[in-house]
């Protein structure tokens, strides 16, 4: 099977490193093509997508082998969503994912909940074995959060008194 060459110039920064000259390895290492020979393999047949798989805008398709025990689903699937609309390169697309996580995080104890199980979230954050042993740092990271936590409330009290 021999791979086409396609057009991908339209994404920003692609072939950069095309110019042997501008190739940091080139004086050491002659290029040759010599990499690719003795590739006789056939590619494996592409792993079914039976849910909804995100990708990169960088890839034409999916990955040969990607998950699909968690599909995207909820606000945290929606931020995701909106995420893979940036390029990897960018901040739009890793802070969304971020923010997706922790809102996922969210979403998974309000689903425990409402399904007659109370999380263990002090033995699931590792705060047992934080106590154990790293006692300080555990402390003054709870203190600091119930500084910020107080400080909002006592901020948005003011507010509300004032009006």
């Amino acid at each position: 099977m021999k791979d086409t060459a396609k057009d991908y110039s339209h994404i920003k920064g692609w072939g950069v490193d095309a110019d042997p000259k501008n190739d940091p390895t080139y004086p050491m290492k002659h290029r040759n093509d010599g990499e690719q020979a003795g590739y006789s393999w056939e590619r494996p047949p592409q792993q079914p997508t039976t849910v909804e798989v995100l990708h990169s805008i960088e890839r034409p398709n999916v990955t040969a082998v990607f998950g699909t025990s968690t599909p995207p689903s909820g606000l945290s699937g929606m931020i995701r969503r909106i995420a893979f609309k940036d390029s990897e390169s960018s901040y739009g697309h890793w802070l969304p994912l971020m923010l997706a996580d922790r809102v996922n995080m969210v979403e998974g104890v309000l689903d425990d909940l409402m399904h007659g199980h109370v999380p263990n979230i002090v033995g699931e954050l590792g705060w047992k074995a934080e106590w154990k042993h790293n006692r300080t740092k555990l402390v003054r990271r709870v203190l600091v959060r119930v500084a910020l936590v107080s400080t909002a409330v006592a901020y948005l009290r003011s507010r509300r008194d004032d009006s």
